[in-house]
């Protein structure tokens, strides 16, 4: 399987209100580096697996919403713990739905898998990836 992965960030605030969070309970702040990986059986005839300058201008469509936000101000998020595996889920969701409306192109038809993977500093990380 063929793989390209594009990277961008953002930075959020949020609060995530159940005890098991401990001090994270409370508003706080966080840049996350969010990675998107598209999988491919096969090559296009020009030898790509998917365009990297599509892949990178979806992942920074999806991310726009969500860079210098509360999350705890986003109404799709109302009721929600926006965990970072919560986010990679959505980051994914989001992407998907980008594919499936086409802005990939016919290479959006090519991607089997995708994952999502956010990273919350350089000693940890959580990632979300189904099939497509």
């Amino acid at each position: 399987m063929f793989a390209v992965e594009v990277t961008d960030h953002i930075m959020i605030a949020h609060s995530l209100p159940r005890p098991v969070f401990g001090p994270a309970q409370g508003m706080h702040g966080a840049t996350l580096t969010v990675d998107a990986a598209f999988f491919t059986e096969d090559l296009d005839e020009d030898g790509l697996a998917v365009d990297i300058g599509a892949a990178t201008d979806i992942l920074k469509e999806v991310l726009r919403p969500l860079n210098y936000q509360n999350l705890d101000e986003i109404s799709e998020f109302s009721g929600k713990v926006t965990t970072t595996e919560f986010l990679a889920r959505h980051i994914h969701r989001k992407i998907a739905e980008a594919i499936a409306g086409g802005r990939m192109g016919e290479a959006g038809g090519r991607v089997a898998k995708l994952r999502v993977r956010l990273h919350e500093s350089q000693v940890a990380r959580a990632w979300y990836e189904a099939s497509l």
